[in-house]
C-alpha cells in the first residue's frame, strides 16, 4: 500500500491556450487561461504548496512548471508513454482534459514513491535543446520535400534553390549550438566527445547537452535518460522480445544510430559491431548496442573529464 504524499496532489492538463486543474483533496476541477498572469493568479490562491503532476508536452507546461516550482510546489512530470498505459491499466475508457487531469492526480498519489520530483533545466540545456529540436524539424521538413519533389522538372530551379535555402539554415543553427557551448566554456568537453571514432560534430554537442541536465550518477541513468535502456519482457519459461524503452529525446538516439553506424566501420570498433552480428544478432540490434558503448565512453569521458584513449592506432 503506497505511503500517502504529504502535501496536497493537483493534476495539471496541458494545452496550448488552457490549463484544467483538479485539486484531489478538494475534489475541485477548474480551468485556467495557459498564461502568465492567470497561473500567478492561481498559485497566490492556493493555501500553501502543492504536489503537481504535469504531463509533459511539447513546450506548453514549461511556463506553468517554472511558476510553480518557484512557488515552492513539488512537480512531477509524468510522459505520454506512462499516462496512456497508465489509463489503460486503470481501465479508464474515455480521454477528455477532465478526466487527464483526474488521472494524473490518481497517478501520483499511486506512484509517487517511483517518481523523481522535476528540477527545472538550466537556460543552457533549454536554449541547445530548442535548436536540436528545430534542426530535427528542418531536417525532417527537407528530406520529406527532396522525397515528394525531385522528379517535379517544371519546379526543378525553384526547388533546387529551396533545398540551398534550408541546407543554410541547419548550418546557421550547427553555428549557434556551437557558439553557444563556446560561450559556455564547454569546447574542451566538446573535444573529448569528439575523438571517439564515430562521434562527429552534431552527436557529440547533442550528448554534452543531455550531460548539461542533470548529475547523473552513473551511466546506466544516462543512457536510461536517452531512452537507449532496454524493456524487458520476461514471464515464467518465456522471455519476450527485448526493445528500448525509448522515453528520451527521439533526435539524440537518431544521431547515436548515425554515429554508430559510422563507428562500425572505423578500425576501433568495427571488431565489435561484427562481434554482435556473429552472435545472430540483426544489424539494427547490433548498430543500437554499439550507439549504446558509443554513449557510455562519452559519459565517462564528461563525467571523469579525462582524454580519450584511442582503440586503435
Amino acid at each position: 500500500m503506497p505511503v500517502p504524499i504529504s502535501k496536497p496532489i493537483v493534476g495539471v492538463d496541458v494545452a496550448k491556450s488552457e490549463l484544467v486543474i483538479y485539486n484531489a483533496e478538494l475534489d475541485l476541477l477548474e480551468k485556467i487561461p495557459n498564461t502568465k498572469p492567470a497561473i500567478n493568479k492561481w498559485l497566490k490562491a492556493l493555501p500553501g504548496a502543492v504536489a503537481i503532476a504535469i504531463e509533459s508536452t511539447n513546450i506548453y507546461h514549461l511556463e506553468f512548471a517554472d511558476l510553480a516550482y518557484a512557488a515552492g510546489c513539488v512537480i512531477y512530470m509524468v510522459g505520454g508513454y506512462e499516462l496512456h498505459h497508465y489509463r489503460e491499466g486503470v481501465k479508464v475508457r474515455a480521454k477528455t482534459d477532465a478526466l487527464d487531469a483526474k488521472l494524473l492526480a490518481r497517478y501520483l498519489k499511486n506512484e509517487h514513491e517511483e517518481l523523481r520530483p522535476w528540477t527545472p533545466p538550466s537556460p543552457l540545456y533549454r536554449q541547445l535543446l530548442s535548436l536540436f529540436r528545430r534542426r530535427a524539424a528542418l531536417v525532417q521538413a527537407r528530406v520529406a520535400l527532396v522525397q515528394s519533389w525531385a522528379n517535379e522538372p517544371l519546379l526543378k530551379t525553384a526547388f533546387t534553390q529551396q533545398i540551398k535555402s534550408m541546407q543554410q539554415l541547419e548550418t546557421l543553427i550547427e553555428k549557434m549550438i556551437n557558439d553557444l557551448l563556446k560561450n559556455a566554456g564547454l569546447q574542451g568537453q566538446l573535444k573529448r566527445c569528439l575523438k571517439v571514432e564515430g562521434i562527429g560534430f552534431l552527436t557529440g554537442a547533442r550528448l554534452l547537452t543531455a550531460f548539461q541536465r542533470g548529475d547523473f550518477r552513473n551511466s546506466d541513468a544516462f543512457i536510461a535518460f536517452l531512452g537507449m535502456d532496454l524493456r524487458v519482457r520476461q514471464s515464467g519459461q518465456k522471455d519476450g522480445k527485448r526493445s528500448l524503452t525509448k522515453r528520451g529525446d527521439p533526435e539524440a538516439r537518431r544521431l547515436l544510430h548515425n554515429a554508430a553506424m559510422s563507428a562500425s566501420r572505423t578500425k576501433a570498433w568495427k571488431g565489435l559491431y561484427e562481434e554482435h552480428r556473429a552472435r545472430g544478432f540483426s544489424t539494427t540490434q547490433a548498430l543500437v548496442m554499439l550507439a549504446r558503448k558509443l554513449a557510455r565512453v562519452v559519459f565517462a569521458l564528461l563525467k571523469g573529464k579525462s582524454e580519450y584513449q584511442p582503440k586503435a592506432g
